[in-house]
């Protein structure tokens, strides 16, 4: 007798599921019949489509519905591809959107980077809709990308107006401005688009670019740093850190920066040559000449023409053969100073020299005020060494004189690297101001042991 109770309450239970299950299948079931523009599985898409289209090739429903399909999965040739069918037809569906078909084309044909395409679509859908925050932006990115960089200002002016945090804009208007050398106007909009798009190496690139080009060199040199190696713009960005090493004369920094472009894979031709440049000029610095003509001879083989490469092989060749011309030019100030008091004893061989006065100036020449003794005079001399390479004009002559005569100079001497314009040349005639040029130069340091000047190794 106990069991029939428990087998009405077991149908009860069972009796109350079945009802609830019916009653979810009835509320799906309405609910579907109340949204027949429900999300369908891909398969069922494209089988209906097939199906309208083996019955009409133009048929419009079923094309927007494969062109829709292929936009959201990002199978962008064949929505292109589609929405252009669709387009194509003289007249559409009034319950289609031609406004967002030809958007969705345009996006599409930009990421095939077909670029006319692109801009017939978002062009069409602009005459639709003026104002439209999206269409603007793409048109603005669409001309960036075409390289119409002030295009792309007027469009991205009008999107970052009603959005000014828009990253997509902030970095187009910064690049357009970039790519147009507006350095100044360039930076803050890298700087806003790099805050939200930290990853964005193009971005950094660019902005440290316009750092080193409105001279805010502290803030390049942490971008560049950060950006050597980087696949794509490590070359560069070792490059333009390695070039601000040079100008802070930090050259075994310099020598690592460049090191470090070097070692990346597909560098371009220009950027390993002028790392290549770089590096050699490097080496010429820190006395390492043989590491810098192998270098410049590797430049050669690539590209003979490139800047003097072809005239330093020469000069880096005479200078490995010549210890006393690369103190000269390179070693430390107190090793050149050394160097130059020797040649003045060479100047007057047999005279009494005592040097009054030194003064150098940054690393481009060293004054030395002497007094000279000879058997026959005695004279207060002014000499002048340089370190440049370069020609020495009349200017630069004047004001060693006018320097001599504010010390009582009785004589001047001025000794160089390398040569002397003919205006300099001609105002010494009258003046007792002797000019001594690389050759005569060179001959009197072929004279001087190197190891009395620098110590032995």
């Amino acid at each position: 007798m106990q069991i029939i109770p428990v087998l009405v309450i077991s149908f009860i239970v069972l009796a109350s599921i079945i009802i609830i299950a019916v009653t979810l299948n009835v509320s799906s079931q309405k609910k579907k019949n109340k949204n027949p523009n429900a999300v369908k599985d891909r398969d069922t898409i494209i089988k209906e489509a097939n199906h309208r289209l083996s019955v009409n090739p133009k048929d419009p429903v079923a094309l927007k519905s494969l062109a829709d399909l292929y936009y959201n999965e990002g199978e962008f040739t064949k929505a292109m591809r589609t929405y252009q069918l669709l387009l194509d037809q003289s007249v559409l569906p009034n319950n289609m959107n031609e406004t967002e078909l030809n958007l969705r084309y345009g996006l599409s044909a930009m990421h095939c980077e077909a670029w006319s395409e692109a801009y017939k679509g978002l062009m069409i859908a602009k005459t639709k809709k003026p104002d439209s925050f999206e269409i603007n932006a793409n048109l603005g990115k669409l001309e960036f990308m075409r390289k119409n960089y002030d295009k792309t200002i007027v469009y991205l002016k009008k999107v970052l107006t009603a959005q000014p945090d828009h990253s997509d804009s902030l970095k187009y208007m910064g690049l357009s401005y970039y790519r147009m050398k507006r350095y100044s106007e360039a930076a803050p909009y890298l700087r806003q688009a790099f805050s939200q798009l930290s990853d964005d190496r193009e971005v950094l690139f660019a902005l440290a670019k316009c750092m080193y080009e409105i001279s805010q060199i502290d803030t390049s040199y942490k971008l560049f740093r950060h950006l050597r190696t980087d696949p794509k713009y490590g070359p560069s960005a070792a490059l333009y850190s390695g070039i601000i090493q040079i100008k802070r004369r930090n050259w075994e920094e310099a020598i690592i920066d460049f090191q470090i472009g070097l070692r990346h894979e597909n560098i371009s031709n220009d950027i390993l040559i002028e790392l290549k440049y770089r590096l050699a000029e490097a080496f010429t610095q820190t006395q390492q000449l043989d590491r810098a003509l192998v270098i410049l001879n590797e430049i050669y083989e690539i590209s003979p023409g490139y800047k003097d490469v072809a005239t330093q092989i020469k000069r880096y060749q005479e200078l490995n053969s010549n210890k006393n011309l690369q103190i000269y030019l390179f070693s430390p100030t107190n090793e050149f100073i050394s160097l130059s008091k020797k040649i003045i004893t060479i100047i007057f061989p047999k005279a009494i020299i005592k040097i009054n006065e030194t003064q150098v100036e940054k690393n481009e020449y060293v004054d030395l005020l002497a007094e000279v003794k000879t058997r026959k005079w005695e004279d207060v001399v002014l000499f002048r060494f340089m370190r440049s390479e370069g020609q020495v004009g009349e200017l630069f002559i004047r004001d060693l004189y006018a320097h001599s005569k504010e010390l009582y100079a009785g004589r001047g001497f001025c000794i160089s690297a390398g040569s002397f314009s003919e205006e300099a040349l001609r105002f010494v005639n009258a003046r007792l101001i002797d000019l001594i040029d690389k050759q005569h130069l060179i001959k009197m340091l072929k004279t001087i042991d190197p190891i009395s000047i620098s110590g032995p190794s």
